[in-house]
């Protein structure tokens, strides 16, 4: 996935305007000023204590966001310390086993993916944010989501995982097209127009690494589809768009307009070396791209193409994102309103972490404002800010659970398996068999 700890790294060393587009999450202690976990909730003295990781993007719009919420708070501070998100992970397990909920900070940040599976598992770590200023109205209804259980609101949407397809416009111009003939179409059309790229130009489309069920999982989405039903059990068997993204996952690489590599900096490679003409991934993927400067104005960015015949199919996505969440032990009411003025509710702040680290709002209405809109030249001049929030709010909602971890990986390996020779059916009922075995079935 987007956040891993290779992907940070390659992501986070390009830092001009539109940088690693990566999700960021920490924690902080409240009281114990530094280092390891500490406690929040401090009520009183006017300091929330966060966890979240990466300085560069999560840490810095945690900064800015002191700053604005300082204007009409003065004496207000965040005790802000950096975790890794693995890290973040094993301490919430960990004090939620043990029962030290006084080690947790107010505030912290929680990959999308893994909210549910938290607030689940572990439902004595977290405060909800309901009776609080946050109009989860103004965040796309897919993103809300990720942090919603039993119809109550845990999270605080922060960075955009929205999904994109990038692509070279020169390449594309070789072979007779535009980033128009992209645009709204299908997989099926999408794998024509590939051959046909290829053909006339020799460059692949697509590139993915090998083994990961990133892509499948996005073309999963785009129809609202997920391998689990409402009541969180395993649909990997007979789901029908599941079986309908494996199959165009499969004829994508046989066809030769995907090319699997090994490694994620091998993925990297192929869209900053030119060896291929596209991706289709989170937006953050674009802090990758722009670090060939070689290449500024030869991208355009679109939505994602479609399941063919799948009930639900759509033109849009997600791969990656987070969300805040307060914990049980925070002075609810001073972090329901930081997060309240700030991330759900300052185009002043989002105005200042686009440009300064690249983060790309989920709150609505910072897209309306002058930043968002403006021209990006090495996209040939397109306002691709404003276009990705109109994105985000078209991608249709799919439910997590408290397994989602363990489902893609199952349907990875289930992949590898198919485009080994393994029959689908079988390969699929494995990788069921997989999921409900760590769940206890």
């Amino acid at each position: 996935m987007r956040t891993s700890a290779r992907k940070l790294v390659a992501l986070g060393a390009v830092l001009p305007l539109g940088l690693a587009l990566v999700a960021c999450s920490g924690g902080s202690d409240g009281g114990s000023g530094g280092g390891g976990g500490g406690g929040g909730g401090a009520e009183g003295d006017n300091t929330l204590t966060v966890w979240a990781w990466d300085p560069a993007f999560n840490i810095y719009a945690l900064e800015e966001a002191e700053k604005v919420y300082q204007q009409e708070n003065p004496d207000f501070t965040l005790d802000i310390q950096e975790v890794p998100w693995e890290d973040v992970q094993t301490r919430l397990t960990t004090l939620a086993q043990s029962q030290q909920t006084g080690e947790l900070p107010d505030i912290f940040l929680m990959q999308n993916n893994a909210f549910q599976k938290n607030v689940l598992n572990y439902p004595d770590l977290f405060s909800d944010l309901e009776g609080s200023d946050v109009d989860f109205s103004e965040f796309p209804e897919s993103v809300v989501a990720y942090s919603t259980v039993d119809d109550v609101h845990y999270g605080v949407p922060f960075d955009n995982g929205t999904a994109v397809t990038a692509l070279r416009t020169d390449v594309l111009e070789q072979a007779g097209y535009t980033v128009d003939d992209f645009t709204d179409i299908t997989w099926d059309e999408f794998i024509t127009l590939g051959e046909d790229v290829l053909a006339k130009t020799g460059q692949p489309l697509l590139s993915g690494q090998a083994g990961s069920a990133d892509l499948p999982v996005m073309m999963l989405q785009s129809a609202g589809a997920s391998l689990f039903d409402e009541e969180g059990n395993p649909t990997i068997v007979d789901n029908e768009a599941l079986t309908a993204a494996i199959d165009t996952y499969q004829r994508l690489v046989e066809s030769g307009v995907l090319v699997e590599v090994n490694t994620w900096d091998e993925y990297i490679n192929t869209l900053v070396n030119s060896t291929v003409a596209a991706t289709v991934n989170g937006v953050w993927i674009l802090g990758s791209i722009q670090s060939a400067e070689d290449q500024a104005g030869k991208w355009a960015i679109t939505n994602v193409p479609s399941l063919d015949g799948v009930d639900g199919a759509t033109n849009y996505t997600a791969n990656g994102g987070s969300s805040w969440a307060i914990s049980s032990n925070a002075d609810v009411e001073l972090a329901q309103d930081f997060l309240a003025t700030t991330f759900a509710g300052s185009s002043e702040f989002y105005d200042t972490i686009l440009p300064g680290a690249g983060a790309l709002a989920n709150w609505i209405p910072a897209s309306e404002s002058d930043v968002y809109s403006e021209p990006q030249e090495f996209f040939g001049g397109d306002a691709i800010y404003s276009k990705v929030v109109g994105y985000a709010e078209e991608v249709p909602s799919n439910n997590t659970g408290a397994y989602y971890y363990e489902g893609r990986d199952a349907v990875s390996v289930a992949i590898t398996n198919i485009m080994n020779g393994t029959d689908p059916e079988a390969a699929l009922a494995e990788a069921q068999s997989t999921v409900e075995f760590a769940m206890g079935g």
